[in-house]
């Protein structure tokens, strides 16, 4: 419901009927559809922070190469749900504290993997940058603004452009 439709196109009670459950069961786990939203977004950030992880824990990548693809990992959610991924960047109307501790979760994950490319000591302001560089060229693409004569460029090239300007090569720590 949440991708062919968005958050408005989804309902509780539409929740029960495509689980095969009645059509109130779902009131039974979720106050209302906010708090259901919020559960769906938290999940959105658990998996990504699960990616996150993998590409961390990967000692076959390089650390530049593991910091591509976990930038790329954003573009790709951004794709493939965006309804999903437009949830994940909106601050809940009910209790956030399950999405910040998923998202903070994912934070550390990308934290640590910038890290192994710049040091402890310029990840965070390098973090900063690319996870929002990375944000907002999926806007961009999502938007179908960069999909222009214009900018002739891509996603991925923008993540490139933004890894050569800021990360310097290291090695695995």
């Amino acid at each position: 419901m949440l991708e062919s439709g968005g958050p408005a196109a989804v309902t509780l009670r539409e929740v029960g009927a495509r689980a095969g459950v009645s059509r109130g069961a779902p009131y039974g786990h979720f106050t209302d559809k906010e708090a259901l939203l919020t559960a769906v977004a938290a999940q959105g950030w658990e998996r990504l922070g699960d990616e996150m992880q993998r590409l961390k824990d990967d000692s076959a990548l390089a650390p530049r190469e593991a910091l591509r693809r976990t930038l790329l990992s954003v573009i790709t959610l951004s794709r493939r749900s965006p309804h999903l991924y437009q949830l994940m960047f909106t601050r809940p109307v009910g209790d956030p504290e399950a999405v910040v501790r998923a998202a903070q979760r994912m934070c550390d994950h990308f934290l640590g993997i910038v890290s192994a490319v710049v040091g402890d000591e310029e990840a965070s302001r390098h973090a900063a940058i690319l996870l929002t560089g990375a944000h907002g060229a999926a806007g961009v693409e999502t938007t179908g603004l960069l999909d222009t004569d214009k900018w002739r460029t891509t996603a991925e090239e923008l993540i490139d452009i933004l890894l050569a300007t800021i990360a310097k090569p290291s090695r695995r720590r």
